[in-house]
C-alpha cells in the first residue's frame, strides 16, 4: 500500500523513565528517617516507568476479572479468575514489600518507605493496590485477637505472593479483604443486619449479605455483624481447616465506572464461620484503625495519580509543537502545566507527611496520633476530591490524543473518583473530621501546632491560618459549612508543609493561588509572576 503520509509532531512512548526520581517524594522520605529504602524504591521506580510495567497495567485492565461460582460438575468453587499480568502486578507489590510488610520492619520510617513505594507503583496501574491495602490495613485491626494475630501476622507480611485458594496456614502469604457495607446502610454500618451466631467452639455461624466486598478473591476478610452484644469485627477464611470452602458465596462482580482490573463483589454468608475480632459490640472501634490505614493509602492514591497525571502532561508539551513552537513553550501551557504541578506536589507533600505520621504515632508519639488523626480526615476529604478535576485537565493537556484509550489518560480519569468514595465519600470524611475535633479538641491544637511551625514564613500562608482560627471560633451552622472549614484546613496544611519543604517556586505559586485567592476556578489561572520554568521542571521524566 503506497504511504500516503508522513507521521510527524507525534509524541515518544512515555517509557523508560525513573518514576521515583521525584523530589517532593524523595525529599520527604529522607525527612522520614527512611533514607535506607531509596536504593530499592529507585529500583521499582525503574520499572514502574518500564514499558513492561504499563503493559501489564494495561493487559490487567483490557481482561478484567471474570467470576466463576460454579465448575463444570455444579459444585459451588466461588473463585474469580485473572489475567497473567494482574498476578505479575500483585506478586511485585508483594515482592517489594507494599502490603503488610512494614509490620514486621523495625527499621525506622518502614511506613513512609511502604508509602514511597505505594505511590510508584500506584502510578502503574491503580486496581491491584485495593487488595494490597487492604493487606496493609488488616493487621491493626487482627491485633485486636493476639492469637489470630500470630498465626495470621507473619504471613500476611511475608514477601510472596501465593495466589489461590488453599488454607491459610499453609500458604506463603496471604492477602486479606475487607467486607463491611450492606445494601441498606452503605457508610452507616451500624444499621448492618448481618447475624453472627457463637459456636460452642468459640467460633461464630454469620448469616446475611455485604453489598461491596473489596478483593473477594482474598484468602480471608474482616467483616462486621450484629453479635449478640452488638456490631462486632470478624476475620472469615476463605478455607477452612479442614480443606473445605467457607460458606462465602460470591454472587456477582460489580461493573464498575473504573477500577476494571480488580474484582468488586456482593456477598452472601450462609452460614460463614467467622473469629472474633476485639469484643463483642466494639465493631466499629476495632475496625477503625483499617480504615484509618485505608484513608492514609487514598491519599497516596490520589497524590500517585496526580504525579501520574503531571509527569505525563509535561512529557507530552515537551515533545509535541503547536503555532510554530513546542507545547512547553507557549505561555498558557506553561501555567496549566506548573499548575498541575503544584497541585501534584501538594497532595504528595501531605500524602508523606501523614505516612511518617503513622511512623511517629506507632512509635509512641502522642502529639503526632493527634495530628494524624485529624490530618488524616482532612486530607482524605480535599485531596481525593481534587483528584478527578486534575486527571480531567491533565488529558485534556493531550487533546485528542488523551481522549483515546491508547493514551492511558482515559483509565486514569475513570479511576480519579474512586479514592474520593472509598472508605467514606466527601461528606463522610469531611464530618469524621469534624466528629474528631468534637471528641478530642486536642487535635485542633495539635493540628494548629503544625502549622504554626511554618508562622512568619508566607504572609499569605500565616493570613490563611488566622482566617482558619476564625472559622473555628464560630460555631454556626458548623455541620453546614463543614466542607469549607475541612477545606480551609487542608490547604493550610499543604501550604504550611510546602513553606518549610517544598521547592520556593513551588510554595510562592500555591501559596498565591490557593491561599491569597490569586487563581481562578479552572487549573491554568496562576498569577503572572510564578516562576513556571521552575515548577515545570520539577515533573519532567528523568530517564531510567
Amino acid at each position: 500500500m503506497t504511504a500516503t503520509h508522513e507521521v510527524t509532531n507525534q509524541v515518544p512512548l512515555p517509557y523508560g523513565h525513573d518514576t521515583a526520581a521525584d523530589p517532593t517524594l524523595l525529599a520527604a522520605l529522607h525527612r522520614a528517617g527512611a533514607g535506607w529504602a531509596e536504593p530499592e524504591l529507585r529500583d521499582l521506580g525503574r520499572l514502574a516507568g518500564s514499558e513492561q510495567a504499563a503493559d501489564w497495567g494495561r493487559l490487567a485492565n483490557e481482561n478484567p476479572p471474570v467470576l466463576r461460582t460454579h465448575d463444570r460438575f455444579g459444585h459451588r468453587i466461588d473463585e474469580v479468575e485473572f489475567h497473567p499480568s494482574w498476578h505479575e502486578l500483585m506478586r511485585t507489590a508483594v515482592s517489594y514489600g507494599l502490603h503488610a510488610a512494614p509490620w514486621r520492619d523495625d527499621r525506622p520510617g518502614a511506613h513512609s518507605a511502604r508509602a514511597a513505594k505505594f505511590f510508584v507503583w500506584s502510578q502503574v496501574e491503580a486496581g491491584h493496590t485495593c487488595p494490597i491495602s487492604m493487606t496493609y490495613a488488616a493487621v491493626p485491626a487482627l491485633r485486636q485477637n493476639p492469637s489470630l494475630a500470630a498465626e495470621l501476622e507473619p504471613l500476611l507480611a511475608a514477601t510472596e505472593y501465593d495466589y489461590g485458594l488453599r488454607e491459610p496456614r499453609t500458604k506463603r502469604g496471604l492477602i486479606a479483604g475487607m467486607s463491611m457495607t450492606e445494601k441498606q446502610g452503605g457508610s452507616d454500618v451500624r444499621t448492618n443486619t448481618t447475624t453472627a451466631v457463637p459456636q460452642s467452639d468459640g467460633s461464630y455461624r454469620l448469616t446475611g449479605h455485604k453489598w461491596f466486598t473489596s478483593a473477594p478473591m482474598s484468602d480471608l476478610f474482616l467483616t462486621l455483624a450484629q453479635a449478640p452484644g452488638g456490631l462486632s469485627c470478624f476475620v472469615l477464611p476463605r478455607v477452612l481447616p479442614d480443606g473445605s470452602r467457607n460458606r462465602l458465596h460470591l454472587m456477582r462482580l460489580k461493573d464498575k465506572l473504573g477500577n476494571k482490573s480488580n474484582a468488586s463483589a456482593e456477598l452472601e454468608y450462609d452460614g460463614a464461620v467467622g473469629l472474633l475480632v476485639g469484643e463483642e459490640g466494639r465493631g466499629v472501634p476495632t475496625i477503625i484503625e483499617m480504615v484509618n490505614m485505608t484513608r492514609l493509602d487514598c491519599t497516596i492514591g490520589a497524590a500517585a495519580g496526580m504525579r501520574y497525571g503531571a509527569t505525563r502532561a509535561v512529557h507530552h508539551a515537551l515533545h509535541r509543537r503547536a503555532f510554530g513552537k513546542a507545547l512547553v513553550d507557549q505561555p498558557l501551557m506553561r501555567n496549566v502545566l506548573a499548575d498541575l504541578v503544584v497541585e501534584s506536589e501538594a497532595a504528595t507533600a501531605v500524602a508523606m507527611r501523614l505516612a511518617h505520621a503513622t511512623d511517629l504515632t506507632l512509635a509512641g508519639d502522642g502529639n503526632e496520633a493527634l495530628v494524624r488523626r485529624l490530618g488524616l480526615a482532612v486530607a482524605k476529604y480535599w485531596v481525593c476530591k481534587r483528584g478527578p478535576a486534575h486527571s480531567a485537565e491533565a488529558l485534556e493537556c493531550l487533546g485528542g490524543n488523551g481522549y483515546v484509550e491508547e493514551s492511558g489518560m482515559p483509565r486514569l480519569y475513570r479511576e480519579a473518583p474512586l479514592v474520593s468514595i472509598w472508605e467514606g465519600s466527601g461528606n463522610v470524611a469531611a464530618l469524621d473530621a469534624l466528629r474528631a475535633m468534637a471528641k478530642r479538641p486536642e487535635t485542633i491544637e495539635a493540628f494548629m501546632g503544625e502549622l504554626d511551625a511554618a508562622a512568619g514564613a508566607d504572609r499569605r500562608l500565616d493570613a490563611a491560618v488566622a482566617g482558619l482560627r476564625k472559622q473555628f471560633s464560630d460555631p454556626t451552622d458548623l455541620e453546614y459549612r463543614t466542607r469549607r472549614l475541612v477545606e480551609s484546613m487542608a490547604l493550610a496544611l499543604q501550604g504550611s508543609l510546602l513553606v518549610r519543604y517544598g521547592s520556593p517556586a513551588v510554595a510562592d505559586a500555591f501559596c498565591a493561588s490557593r491561599l491569597g485567592g490569586d487563581h481562578g476556578a479552572a487549573f491554568g489561572t496562576l498569577p503572572s509572576g510564578v516562576d513556571t520554568a521552575a515548577i515545570i521542571d520539577r515533573a519532567r521524566p528523568v530517564p531510567a
